[in-house]
């Protein structure tokens, strides 16, 4: 059998971030406010700093104004949730995004839903998830919605397929599986208490992983043919791998995405395309 199609998620990404540039440029020529990214860090954890920074980075490439706010680790909820409440009522915002996790005693759901669900660019909001969920318009959480483009680009055919989606968390496994709901696809959603998860990962067409255990998806449970979507990012003592056995899966499956550069690059790419969109929403109403 051939060894797997290998999905670029960088190349798709930068396909993404031109888009994205091409539609600010759109925007602004037709009179419109450029797109605006409010950027929320609590604290000083050095690897959320280096997250706010590569967003922060590409918003200034695409042409996505920059708004940060950087907050030091002590600062009370009420403070933060005031920010939040001036971001929301600020027309130069089209998106807020604060970097979790915060520091405790905050609470970072709380915060989270502080943010109106118009420029909630992350999708995780309550509001967010219901019109997920119900299958009204809003902005998709940027992990998922990165899957679904790769998926897409790959000429992966979702209806009526059987997808599979390890891994049941809030901030990626619930939203895929709505996300792959809505394209037509059987959902099968596994996690801890999932009986036999290597023969249910086998009955997949897309199978999807999304649990940080660094290659716990072995050869023996993904059928031949299979498209392998690997979202974990697990650190070894030999560099970032995934949850998923790349070089062993890869002789089997049909597509796989590789870690890094698969799915990663993805994430940033969608938040500015989420961001372009609520600017351009926020632009008609």
């Amino acid at each position: 059998m051939a060894p797997a199609l290998v999905i670029d998620g960088r190349a798709i990404a930068a396909e993404v971030r031109a888009q994205v540039a091409a539609g600010v440029r759109e925007l602004v020529a037709a009179g419109g406010r450029p797109p605006g990214l409010a950027t929320i860090l609590v604290g000083d954890d050095p690897a959320s700093a280096v997250y706010v920074s590569s967003k922060r980075k590409t918003s200034g490439e695409l042409g996505i104004e920059s708004f940060h706010h950087p907050l030091p680790a002590d600062t009370p909820q009420d403070d933060v949730l005031a920010l939040i409440d001036e971001l929301n009522a600020d027309p130069a915002v089209s998106g807020i995004l604060c970097q979790l996790p915060v520091p405790d005693p905050l609470d970072g759901a709380v915060i989270t839903n502080r943010v109106r669900a118009e420029k909630d660019v992350d999708g995780l909001t309550i509001a967010s998830a219901g019109r997920l969920a119900l299958g009204l318009p809003g902005l998709r959480p940027c992990t998922p919605a990165g899957v679904m483009i790769l998926l897409e680009k790959a000429g992966v055919e979702l209806q009526g397929s059987h997808a599979v989606v390890i891994g049941r968390s809030n901030l990626f496994g619930k939203p895929m599986a709505q996300l792959l709901l809505a394209a037509n696809a059987t959902v099968t959603m596994c996690h801890s208490r999932t009986r036999d998860l290597p023969g249910v990962c086998r009955q997949a067409d897309v199978l999807i992983a999304a649990v940080g255990r660094a290659r716990m998806v072995g050869r023996d449970w993904v059928k031949p043919g299979t498209t392998v979507i690997d979202v974990g990012i697990n650190r070894t003592e030999t560099g970032l791998v995934g949850d998923v056995d790349f070089a062993a899966v890869g002789e089997v499956a049909g597509a796989i995405t590789p870690v890094p550069g698969g799915v990663g690059p993805m994430t940033i790419a969608c938040l500015m395309a989420n961001t372009l969109r609520a600017a351009q929403l926020s632009a008609v109403a």
